[in-house]
């Protein structure tokens, strides 16, 4: 029998009900005495890290469940962290940075309702996650919601309510669960030589949403702040060039003061190319701009993080964020 650790930081789905609405609560040894057919699928131990509503994690609890797996690696096969639904996404993607190279599987999940309500998709979840991180083809960072797998790198919350909360963006599941049993669409050859763990993100990463008619000085107003500036603009990306609304000026004056500026869109699928449109081209020619093409926001946000606290040479930055790691990346120019 495959041994696996389950790892709690809270969430939703060890919520109860209070006067100020849910809070996590639940152990993480009252999550498993409330599926005991997971006793049937795996030995499996509990290790209760954090008690946190989503929304309130930070890159440092990112480091630190890193560390607690990196820590407890040789003991166990496979590892499962519950954790709330809001910045799943976040944390799915930071791990896949923090924790690379690896043999055995870390295996993500929550719920969308609390694991004592009757009608709540926290039990299977639970138990999937455990059968899939038990299995003898998983391995490295990965997501398990209502019954898919998503890459670690490629998932994106899509609904605040249902069930099917997450979605797999821009690249396939890796597999799904069904009645107990796993279809898997994508297998590979498992990685050779020893993991490799980080410690260091840098967390002054800002993320622009750029709007028709934003003023680009906003930018210069948040330069003391941050080190790395991504820009979400709109369709395959492009940058406004004309008259008082023009970036020409906000970008020379970040690239010359040694910012990391990356490119991103809004569009959620198929991802951005800015050397479509002169917008685009005509920045990313005159700048040394990088751009997201088919990452996730999620998984650009963390890279940037993980890549900028690895180096502080733009190149190396640069050939870091356009290594491809744990699918997040398919094509770049």
């Amino acid at each position: 029998m495959k041994r696996i650790l389950i790892i709690a930081t809270g969430g939703t789905i060890a919520c109860k009900k209070t006067e100020q609405g849910l809070v996590p609560m639940l152990s993480s040894d009252e999550l498993l005495a409330m599926v005991p057919s997971i006793r049937q699928i795996a030995d499996v131990d509990t290790l209760q890290l954090m008690s946190l509503d989503s929304t309130n994690m930070r890159p440092g609890h990112w480091v630190q469940i890193c560390r607690a797996i990196e820590d407890r690696y040789d003991q166990y096969d496979g590892f499962v962290i519950c954790h709330g639904t809001d910045t799943m996404a976040y944390t799915s993607a930071a791990l896949s940075y923090l924790c690379q190279n690896l043999r055995k599987p870390v295996v993500v999940t929550g719920a969308q309702k609390p694991i004592e309500e009757e009608n709540t998709d926290a039990r299977i979840n639970l138990e999937d996650s455990v059968r899939y991180a038990a299995s003898d083809d998983a391995f490295g960072v990965c997501m398990v919601f209502d019954g898919r797998v998503i890459a670690g790198t490629r998932a994106r919350k899509m609904r605040t309510k249902s069930y099917n909360a997450f979605d797999t963006i821009n690249y396939p599941h890796l597999a799904v669960i069904q009645d107990g049993q796993i279809i898997s669409y994508i297998r590979e050859l498992k990685p050779y030589g020893k993991p490799v763990f980080y410690h260091d993100l840098n967390e002054r990463i800002f993320v622009f949403k750029l709007i028709p008619g934003m003023d680009p000085g906003v930018l210069l107003q948040l330069e003391d702040l941050f080190d790395g500036f991504i820009i979400e603009s709109y369709g395959v990306g492009g940058i406004p060039w004309e008259g008082e609304y023009s970036y020409d000026d906000v970008l020379a004056k970040l690239e010359q003061d040694g910012k990391i500026i990356v490119m991103a869109t809004q569009v959620i699928h198929e991802g951005s190319d800015m050397t479509v449109y002169q917008v685009g081209r005509v920045a990313k020619e005159q700048y040394a701009l990088m751009e997201t093409y088919d990452m996730t926001l999620e998984a650009a946000v963390t890279k940037l993080m993980w890549a900028m606290g690895q180096e502080q040479d733009k190149r190396r930055i640069r050939e870091l964020f356009y290594t491809t790691i744990n699918h997040d990346l398919l094509f770049h120019h």
